[in-house]
């Protein structure tokens, strides 16, 4: 195990996400873990979206131990199924699609309840409630463990991304034309809005507006973190990274599609939401970086300045390994996605963000372990090696 000196400069992480594809995350927070060793939490500005927000706040209240921190989120992901995520049981499913088809047969003619989502997870708040101490995010910002937690939710009254966060008093609220971040107590409400996946799971009312998943419109996920102060970013996506032969391969194979399933569109409407974003901000931010070093920003301006990012992400696409996932769903909501048309070619990106089985987030967790211990002189030479105390 490595120790390290803390930085001058105020490391960020942040956490994007995917429903169960998050479970790679845990895999390379416990592998950073292992390379820092023990002790505090070594990013004192923490970010989180969509599921990422989930993983982010658990870290943030365990700022006091990073590594049980790690170790406990590791845990409660490994011992996950679709039960302690979302209601599976015949009753709720047919209920909410008895639900959906009155709506959308009544023309508006009858005032019906309306149905917003396929999935109650009224499991999954349980469970965080359990888990994740929020109310001890105040006492590490007093103690000087934590600058700021930020987690991000779309309004679906103004589509607007709104980065709820705590800090210290020097940390400001923001506004741009389509994010803003709002200074405010944050609660397990304040979670599950930002995992709310679009359709799937039920929005959340946090004052007088509905929120669903940050990812939606959060086009600049490191703009949070470096808003609450940090200077130097580590950011773990989900997304697999093609390369360019990889890209003419697949769309030169003589296959053809004989129908279009719906799982088909959802999948590919999910990936566009949660993968792509971090990979083109990060770009951008490089850009901005590269011009920086090669001069004086114009005009002399000293709010620019070259914030190092590194990014991890799978190894591997996420989707294909969730490719047999569907024979372990309970029965109802496979029957479901079946409707859906999951199960077919293609169907099984869908079914990745769903898939909170053990087997699958087994799977996710062992790569993203794997994969970072792969880029450990990365990590090393990003946490500033050459502090190195002791080994």
């Amino acid at each position: 195990m490595l120790a390290f000196r803390s930085s001058v400069a105020t490391l960020g992480l942040i956490l994007t996400g995917g429903g169960a594809r998050a479970a790679y995350q845990v895999g390379a927070l416990r592998a950073i873990a292992e390379v820092l060793g023990a002790g505090n939490n070594p990013f004192p500005v923490i970010t989180g979206v969509s599921a990422g927000a989930i993983n982010g706040a658990a870290l943030a209240a365990s700022a006091d131990d990073f590594a049980g921190g790690a170790r406990r989120l590791s845990e409660t992901w490994l011992s996950l199924t679709p039960e302690r995520v979302y209601r599976t049981d015949m009753l709720s499913v047919a209920s909410i699609g008895s639900r959906w088809i009155r709506n959308l047969t009544s023309g508006g003619l009858v005032t019906l309840r309306q149905v917003n989502h396929l999935l109650d997870t009224t499991p999954l708040r349980e469970l965080l409630a359990e888990r994740i101490p929020l109310d001890r995010v105040p006492a590490h910002i007093a103690a000087g463990r934590l600058r700021g937690l930020g987690v991000t939710a779309t309004s679906y009254l103004t589509g607007t991304a709104v980065t709820f966060f705590d800090g210290t008093q020097d940390v400001h609220p923001w506004a741009r034309s389509r994010r803003l971040g709002r200074r405010e107590t944050l609660t397990i409400e304040h979670v599950m809005a930002s995992a709310a996946i679009p359709v799937f799971f039920p929005p959340v009312r946090l004052g007088d507006t509905y929120y669903g998943d940050g990812q939606v419109r959060l086009t600049e996920p490191l703009s949070p973190a470096i808003h609450l102060g940090a200077d130097r970013l580590l950011a773990v996506g989900v997304r697999y990274l093609r390369t360019a032969e990889e890209t003419q391969s697949l769309n030169s194979e003589e296959t053809s599609m004989r129908v279009l399933p719906v799982s088909q569109v959802a999948g590919v409407l999910l990936n566009a939401l949660f993968l792509d974003h971090l990979d083109s901000d990060t770009e951008r931010l490089e850009r901005i970086n590269h011009a920086l070093g090669r001069g004086a920003p114009p005009g002399g301006e000293e709010r620019f300045r070259v914030i190092p990012v590194l990014t991890l992400r799978p190894s591997l696409e996420l989707g294909g390994l969730a490719a047999d996932q569907m024979e372990h769903f309970p029965r109802m909501v496979r029957y479901l996605l079946r409707g859906m048309g999951a199960g077919r070619r293609g169907g099984s990106d869908l079914v990745s963000y769903l898939a909170f089985e053990r087997s699958y987030i087994d799977r996710l967790h062992t790569l993203g372990y794997e994969d970072t211990l792969h880029r450990r002189g990365e990590l090393e030479d990003f946490f500033g090696a050459s502090t190195r105390l002791s080994a």
